[in-house]
């Protein structure tokens, strides 16, 4: 069975940084692509990153070029997204999930072409 367990979300303020991380288990996790998601109660969930599993290839939702980053660390089974210069608007239950494949599709930002998710971490930028 495939389990992703999120870990190390918090509350900072504007400004700083946070790195928010995913262990996985029951699946060889260099085999599949991994994506973040973050979601607002009322309002639809939103892809971040999607991270290949062969290749490392890394792909970013605008929101999320130049200031978060997706990584895996294969021998740990553990995805991280470092998340920089938070703003408020960052604020949101973060979701790792793990892909169909080993590769992140065209349509990578889209819930449907993963097959598992965690539960989330949240993630809470005030003043």
């Amino acid at each position: 069975q495939v389990k992703l367990v999120e870990s190390g979300g918090g509350s900072v303020q504007p400004g700083e940084s946070l790195n928010v991380s995913c262990v996985a288990s029951g699946l060889t996790f260099s085999a599949f692509a991994m994506g973040w998601f973050r979601q607002v109660p009322g309002l639809e969930r939103e892809a971040i990153a999607c991270i290949s599993g062969h290749s490392g290839a890394t792909y970013y939702s605008p929101s999320a070029e130049g200031r978060f980053t997706i990584s895996r660390d294969t021998a740990r089974s553990t995805l991280y997204l470092q998340m920089n210069s938070l703003k408020v608007e960052d604020t949101a239950m973060y979701y790792c999930a793990a892909g169909k494949n080993y590769y992140c599709p065209d349509a990578w930002a889209q819930s449907y072409t993963y097959r598992t998710w965690g539960r989330g971490t949240q993630v809470t930028v005030s003043t």
